[in-house]
Parts: structure tokens; sequence; C-alpha cells
């Protein structure tokens, strides 16, 4: 999600979905995401869900599904603590429309939620393979 030149991140702080129950993580820096429930119709309702829990927003407009997906495995400390392996991920181009006012995190696997610049993300996102796809494509997606 973006706001003109800035994009926004989320600090996680816990893993909820693990075979043994949540886990409290040291922050990691990612873009807002989450995964299929079966209350999900679409990838659409995937993305308002989870941009709603990790930011407390309604206020953004989905600009447009990228291309290709990004798949990583996790480093082993989070395959331990998460019991998943890996991930494969759908980018969605989303523009915040608000004021900043809603920006709270409802779900408790989040702690924070930032706009920074892209100078910094890269420096900050945890998922070497999200920086390595970001630093190819966010010039071209969203202008200074």
């Amino acid at each position: 999600m973006y706001r003109g030149p800035e994009i926004l991140i989320v600090g996680k702080v816990k893993i909820k979905d693990a075979p043994s129950g949540s886990k409290d993580i040291p922050i990691q820096w990612l873009l807002p995401g989450g995964g299929i429930l079966d209350c999900d119709r679409s990838e659409i309702d995937v993305i308002k869900r989870e941009l709603h829990e990790e930011t407390g927003s309604t206020s953004f407009r989905i600009v447009q599904e990228l291309d290709d997906k990004i798949c990583f495995q996790f480093p082993p400390e989070i395959r331990e603590s998460s019991g998943f392996l890996g991930q494969e991920t759908i980018i969605f181009l989303v523009e915040y429309i608000g004021i900043g006012d809603d920006l709270i995190p409802i779900d408790d696997e989040i702690d924070r939620v930032e706009f920074v610049t892209k100078e910094n993300l890269f420096e900050r996102i945890f998922v070497k393979e999200m920086r390595e796809y970001l630093e190819e494509r966010l010039s071209n997606l969203i202008q200074a």
C-alpha cells in the first residue's frame, strides 16, 4: 500500500497460525498481507480483510494485481515456530486514500503501522525475496 511516494509497512510481532498456537516473535517489518480463509470468496476479499485487520483501515483503493508472484522459503527459526516451510505471495498495488488517523491494527499479530520512503523500505523489509522484488519493480509502480 502506498500514499504518494511512501510505502506502508507493518510490524509483525506474533505468528497466529502455528500448529502449537500463537507465538510471539521479534518484530518483522513486512508489507501487509496474509492467507486465504474459508470465508474469503476471492483474492480481493483476502486483500480487503487483511488490510483492515493489519492496518485498521478501509480507506484504500486496489489499483491492480501485479503479474508475477513471490515465492520464498522461511528462515529456519520461522519454519520451526510457525510450522510453515515458505509462502507464495500475490502482490497487489493498493493506494491508501485516508488521512492517517485510522491506521491502528485490529489484529494483535501486528504491533505498528508506518509509512516509509522507498530507501528506508529496502533497509527494513524482513524477507529478502520481497526486498529484491520491490527493488526491481517499485520505481516503475510508484512515482516519487
